[in-house]
């Protein structure tokens, strides 16, 4: 018995050593509770920023595998209900030129690019960019009139054109890097570029209080987990001033950050 019980100490002690270790990637603070664990599912939460996050992370070979035909050759998902994605799709266009009136617009996990069809509908020179080769093999067939680019936008980043605008909607959620992601974001916008981008808010007062009846949360595919007090200081760390704040009645963040002038 009192072998059981050291290791039980010895675990929980292991446990917060590897909690002080980590280093939260919006604050940079090292102190996190438990929030979640059950399973495999282990997630922690830093009590400087309350920014919640899987532990361990994904590595890169677990979101290409996540990734490999997702939505399984275009037949479910997102791609059921085509007519009704594009309407959506129009009516954020409308919103985005609230804002910006033209130029290059970009999607940053554009799937089978309804957005960015709609953009260019709307007088955008439409580019997007996403990981699964289905959804960019779908966009090219019924969207040929758009540029697509298969890869992360770490690596479209690097060789990319300047954009006026640039749209991501529930995928940040997924990335277990986030200054990367948000880094490359910022590296392909002009100066006063506006950014729409939304992903789910676990501190949204509509959200379940049994986590796991919110269809928000859904790891390891979704490892990240926002407040909008830390979603917006994260933009900000980047150059990505929010200015406007869209209303959510399901339990999300969409907000409108617009990239400082040099």
């Amino acid at each position: 018995m009192t072998e059981i019980n050291n290791a039980k100490i010895e675990t929980k002690e292991m446990a917060k050593e590897s909690e002080s270790r980590l280093s939260c990637q919006i604050c940079s603070g090292q102190s996190h509770d438990l929030f979640y664990n059950r399973d495999s599912t282990r997630l922690l939460c830093c009590q400087t920023c309350k920014l919640i996050f899987l532990d361990p992370l994904p590595t890169p070979e677990e979101i290409d595998k996540i990734y490999d035909d997702l939505y399984k050759n275009a037949s479910t998902g997102y791609f059921a209900k085509v007519d009704k994605k594009l309407c959506r799709s129009r009516l954020r266009v409308r919103l985005l030129k609230r804002y910006v009136s033209g130029g290059r617009f970009l999607d940053v996990g554009c799937n089978g690019g309804f957005m960015v069809e709609a953009a260019r509908e709307a007088g955008f020179e439409a580019f997007g960019v996403e990981l699964d080769r289905a959804s960019i093999d779908y966009a090219h067939r019924n969207y040929p009139n758009n540029t697509y680019f298969l890869g992360p936008i770490e690596a479209f980043a690097k060789n990319a054109q300047e954009f006026s605008a640039v749209y991501c909607s529930e995928v940040i959620e997924h990335v277990p890097d986030l200054n990367g992601f948000v880094a490359a974001i910022a590296l392909v916008m002009k100066p006063g570029a506006v950014l729409y981008i939304t992903t789910p808010d676990i501190s949204h007062w509509r959200r379940p209080k049994n986590l796991e009846a919110w269809d928000g949360f859904d790891p390891p595919d979704h490892c990240i987990y926002f407040n909008p007090s830390n979603f917006s200081r994260l933009l900000a760390s980047h150059g990505l001033e929010v200015f406007h704040r869209q209303f959510a009645w399901k339990p999300g963040i969409k907000v409108f950050a617009r990239k400082r002038d040099k």
